[in-house]
């Protein structure tokens, strides 16, 4: 495997610092490392990045993360592992990764359910962390970064 291009993050000047001071936005709010890694690992799961369901599970774990949680990430609903607020901020992170799925991208009721845990500042940080994590599964995708080079 090889990959098309370096990561277009590396490679325009002023990109990486940019999106890694976003990501220092999301991390120094009040969002928990641990949930804004769970938002990290289900987008890119949804998104098919190898490069961050690689290594954003290591960052978890960093955070204190159980593997049984991490496990079961892609089947959140089915599992009793997660908290309410976890399970709305997983649901927005889903809804917000897949615009294009349906007519009403992110429902009210998503929505919503988001507000009841989270203030408008943290709603601000989850929409803000789960774009980020999505344009980085998008550079990854589009140039074929390679899962397992990048090891946090």
């Amino acid at each position: 495997m090889q990959a098309r291009i370096s990561n277009p993050a590396v490679l325009v000047p002023d990109a990486m610092q940019a999106l890694q001071a976003v990501a220092n936005v999301t991390r120094n709010g009040g969002i928990s490392t641990r949930t804004l890694e769970l938002i990290n690992l289900r987008a890119s799961q949804i998104n098919g990045c190898g490069v961050c369901v690689d290594g954003h599970p290591r960052l978890a774990k960093k955070a204190g993360e159980t593997d049984e949680r991490l496990f079961a990430v892609a089947a959140w609903r089915d599992t009793p592992y997660f908290d309410e607020a976890e399970r709305a901020a997983l649901a927005l992170t889903e809804a917000v990764t897949r615009l294009s799925d349906r007519s009403d991208p992110v429902p009210d009721d998503i929505w919503e359910q988001a507000a009841r845990h989270y203030g408008e500042a943290d709603l601000a940080l989850l929409v803000l962390a789960i774009a980020n994590i999505n344009l980085w599964n998008r550079l990854n995708v589009a140039t074929r970064q390679i899962a397992g080079v990048w090891k946090p």
